[in-house]
């Protein structure tokens, strides 16, 4: 049995634009078909107390795992009507009753809601699951086609811009917003710690920077997820251009009266941020949360990967990829070390007792007590 979920109502067509304005106990109404982890992850770090979505949480195309996630997690799901007009919600305070899947207004209007259970869900990922041999077809077919178009990604076809920041000879450690990025990035503390790579935060991934207390050198991408904070950070900004000369991104950077360079260029940001590393002259680079592989690409909602094809190849060797590297070895102490670092660490303090005045006093009292009880 579920109680009825109270809270405020806060409504947004695109998730990573909604979870910035979401308090704690608040009730996110998105519009996110096929929900990705990474979306999932926002709105369960923004601690909302559910979620109604007017698109299917998982479409049938594939199996995408951020419901699974929300719902791991103690997150209750919706799903509504999507002809339904949600804008009147915005900042209200709402109800939903779990049991007879009801939203109620405060003018006292009940909307149909649909609970999204563990059943739908494990129904809906054994059916997407067998769809994903079409989905690949697809999906290589647009990377092959695409390819032939951006080829002149990385034949020298579009000018790198210059950068104040020192790169050659340096690692560069680039940072994008994907799955589990948090995680690999923590992982890597010591790495950045001690080698001092170049920080290049592609959008959101300059966030995560900031939140480990580091600033970027960088920061590469539409703006559209990265905070003011980081934005005013001192990082050199080069927003990601269209090749009809559109910038959304620079119109942001205009208003905050930051200095910029833009970009055009096909591909995504992130193929952006690896292109410009290598090209400046970096030793290394290592990419954290980086998309690499279909599956990744679907939750961007790409149709092929032709472009990130493209500057893996020609970044070749300086690469490494520490996507999901928080979870290749996690150290743990072992019962069998506890006698050895107990001895380890005992021997010395008791070298040190025995050579003070109290204890050598203590020992000859001990000597007496045990001569005179024993009559020697």
């Amino acid at each position: 049995m579920f109680r009825p979920i109270k809270g405020v109502a806060r409504v947004g067509d695109k998730t990573k634009a909604l979870v910035k304005k979401l308090a704690p106990g608040e009730i996110a109404v998105i519009c996110h078909r096929d929900m990705d982890q990474v979306a999932a992850e926002s709105l369960c770090q923004a601690r909302v107390s559910a979620v109604i979505n007017r698109h299917p949480f998982i479409s049938g195309r594939y199996p995408n795992r951020g419901p699974l996630f929300l719902m791991e997690r103690g997150v209750l799901l919706f799903e509504l009507n999507p002809g339904i007009e949600v804008k009147d919600w915005e900042g209200r305070q709402v109800e939903i009753d779990p049991e007879k899947e009801l939203l109620l207004l405060p003018s006292g209007e009940q909307v149909r809601v649909r609970a999204y259970t563990q059943d739908r869900l494990a129904s809906d990922l054994a059916k997407s699951r067998v769809n994903v041999n079409s989905e690949l077809e697809k999906f290589v077919t647009n990377t092959l086609e695409y390819a032939k178009n951006e080829l002149g990604l990385v034949t020298g076809e579009y000018e790198v811009p210059e950068v104040e920041t020192p790169i050659k000879g340096r690692h560069a450690l680039v940072v994008v917003r994907g799955k589990n990025y948090h995680e690999d990035l923590a992982a890597i503390r010591s790495y950045v710690e001690e080698l001092n790579p170049v920080l290049i935060g592609v959008d959101g991934g300059a966030n995560a920077l900031l939140e480990l207390g580091w600033r970027p050198d960088l920061i590469i991408g539409d703006m559209d997820s990265v905070t003011d904070e980081a934005l005013v950070s001192g990082a050199e900004l080069i927003v990601h251009g269209y090749l009809d000369g559109r910038a959304p991104g620079a119109e942001r950077l205009r208003e905050m009266g930051l200095n910029y360079k833009v970009w055009h260029i096909p591909g995504t940001s992130e193929d952006l941020a690896l292109l410009l590393a290598y090209e400046a002259g970096a030793e290394l680079i290592v990419a954290v949360g980086t998309h690499s592989n279909m599956m990744d690409f679907l939750d961007k909602g790409r149709p092929g990967m032709a472009s990130t094809f493209l500057v893996r190849l020609k970044v070749g060797e300086i690469l490494v990829d520490a996507k999901g590297i928080y979870a290749l070895y996690k150290g743990r102490p072992r019962v069998s070390y506890a006698l050895p670092m107990l001895v380890a660490a005992g021997l010395p303090l008791l070298v040190i007792i025995s050579l003070t005045e109290p204890f050598r006093s203590w020992v000859r009292l001990l000597v007496m007590y045990l001569q005179t009880s024993l009559g020697f």
